[in-house]
């Protein structure tokens, strides 16, 4: 009798587990620090971890990350600014789960018929980034610990340096966490900084050796952005060999079979005039480093001006712009478009 009620109370465990109430936000994140914006997000002081609130799930966003902080080295080419991955992604729940996906953009269906789009979705492999567990839910948000997402080498850097033969390095768990200066949010993005350490090096190359105190530790810095995408009303224009244009491609199956199924297009900004006299809705403003030493920096300025001289010719009037990024401004920030002034130890 004694191992029948033992067996039946081990049957009815996980059931009793799982039915056990999720955890209101509130709840979860009562004493915290809450940082409002894009997506509202809480920093813990006690763990140093820090709860995500996805209140747009299967709404896709852009994610981006960047190296604010980097190694020094002109071989390695671990820049501070460097740009990592930048992908649009989605947020999908399953149960206690949630997934970031990056649907596979790369093969599409321009159609209205969903079948046919639908077909070439399934023939290609799309990528679940991370995955979340859902640890307190109020009225369809959900909170989520991301700070195993948002301390890791995002930006591949121990992958670099061992491609190019300079060590074999591991991220370590106990020299990194959240960079709260730089930790901040806005209304449309989201930005989160961490500080990383890879470790090992016992193998360490000479420009590894040459760039930091101690070559069995190099410390980064991880920039991670959450950034709402614009609206549709944004018209590609078809890329031409003959234009200059750098072009972004990818393959559209509905393309009739007489015709190629991979598409280019010129990359660009979305510049709109908003009236005949060529004045602009936006104008393209590209700020200048405020790092940038003089007379270095006067000179970037001016010689970037000059690109307005183009858009002018093209008809629109100050439509392309150069300043120096204001003290207050976070150069990592996406909004900015940024020109950086990155030192190496070659000076070059």
């Amino acid at each position: 009798m004694h191992m029948s009620r033992l067996l039946l109370f081990i049957f009815l465990l996980p059931s009793f587990v799982f039915s056990q109430k999720i955890s209101t936000i509130e709840e979860k994140t009562s004493g915290l620090k809450k940082y409002p914006g894009f997506f509202n997000f809480y920093w813990d002081e006690n763990t140093g971890k820090i709860w995500i609130e996805i209140d747009k799930p299967d709404t896709e966003i852009l994610y981006n990350s960047s190296l604010p902080a980097g190694l020094g080295s002109n071989d390695i080419g671990l820049d501070r600014g460097k740009l990592g991955n930048s992908m649009v992604v989605k947020f999908s729940r399953t149960g206690r789960k949630l997934m970031m996906i990056q649907p596979n953009y790369e093969y599409r269906a321009t159609t209205g018929d969903a079948p046919e789009k639908r077909a070439v979705e399934q023939s290609f492999a799309q990528s679940i980034i991370w995955g979340f567990t859902i640890e307190a839910e109020t009225n369809g948000r959900l909170l989520v610990d991301a700070t195993d997402f948002l301390v890791r080498d995002a930006v591949g850097a121990a992958s670099g340096i061992r491609r190019l033969r300079q060590g074999t390095y591991s991220f370590d768990k106990t020299r990194s966490s959240i960079y709260l200066p730089q930790t901040k949010n806005f209304p449309l993005n989201t930005e989160i900084e961490s500080t990383i350490t890879l470790t090992g090096g016992d193998d360490a190359g000479r420009f590894v050796r040459s760039v930091t105190p101690s070559a069995e530790a190099i410390t980064l810095r991880v920039h991670h952005s959450f950034v709402q995408l614009p609206d549709s009303n944004f018209r590609p224009r078809v890329f031409d060999a003959r234009s200059g244009f750098i072009p972004t491609s990818y393959y559209d199956y509905s393309t009739p079979v007489t015709e190629p199924i991979n598409k280019q297009f010129v990359i660009r900004h979305r510049l709109q005039k908003k009236n005949a006299s060529g004045e602009v809705v936006k104008p393209i403003i590209y700020y200048i480093d405020n790092g940038t030493p003089e007379p270095i920096r006067s000179a970037l300025v001016d010689g970037a001006k000059w690109w307005n001289q183009a858009f002018e010719a093209a008809g629109f009037k100050n439509g392309f712009q150069v300043q120096v990024l204001p003290d207050t401004a976070d150069p990592m920030d996406i909004r900015y478009n940024m020109v950086n002034w990155v030192h190496r130890s070659t000076r070059g």
